[in-house]
């Protein structure tokens, strides 16, 4: 089974979560490439996508990327935000990237919290409707942490599990 860790990450916490996930898969047959990176995603068997919450949707880069997947492509959604681990945006996000994953197999996701740039925090404590998320994403200073990386690790075998099974399954 050829794996795919693909992220897209800014302030480098999908990054860090990535290289986590990774760690756990690379005794496979695995990569990990940042997603502007990936020629041929049809190549693989299984992609891990992580990408950044922004603003309760999936990036542009990431929303192309998924968009050329094809049917039937076995795919693992990861996120990180500054938001609360079962908060309403990451949730959105995510319902959006199985959304635009319409023809893909989402095997599962995983979000975890992540240190938000201090520039985005200052231009939306500017903002009195922004204020409370704000507050917010300041706890998320810390992550993601060690526990966080653990639990990628953690879903990473989840998921390889899963598609090894529904691997199994399709050859019958």
């Amino acid at each position: 089974m050829k794996i795919l860790v693909s992220y897209y990450s800014k302030t480098g916490n999908t990054k860090a979560v990535a290289e986590s996930i990774y760690d756990e898969l690379k005794k496979d047959d695995a990569e990990i490439k940042q997603i502007k990176e990936v020629a041929n995603p049809e190549d693989y068997s299984l992609i891990f996508c992580g990408f950044p919450v922004h603003a309760h949707s999936v990036p542009v880069a990431v929303h192309n990327f998924i968009k050329k997947l094809g049917k039937g492509q076995k795919l693992a959604f990861f996120s990180t935000h500054g938001s609360k681990t079962d908060g309403q945006m990451p949730k959105e996000a995510i319902h959006q990237a199985i959304g635009l994953a319409k023809d893909c197999e989402v095997l599962g996701t995983f979000t975890c919290r992540g240190q938000v740039d201090q520039e985005i925090l200052d231009d939306l404590e500017k903002k009195p409707e922004h204020r409370a998320w704000v507050a917010e994403a300041a706890s998320a200073k810390d992550h993601p942490d060690s526990a966080d990386l653990e639990d990628a690790k953690l879903f990473a075998m989840g998921m390889l599990k899963k598609a090894m099974k529904f691997a199994d399954f399709h050859k019958k």
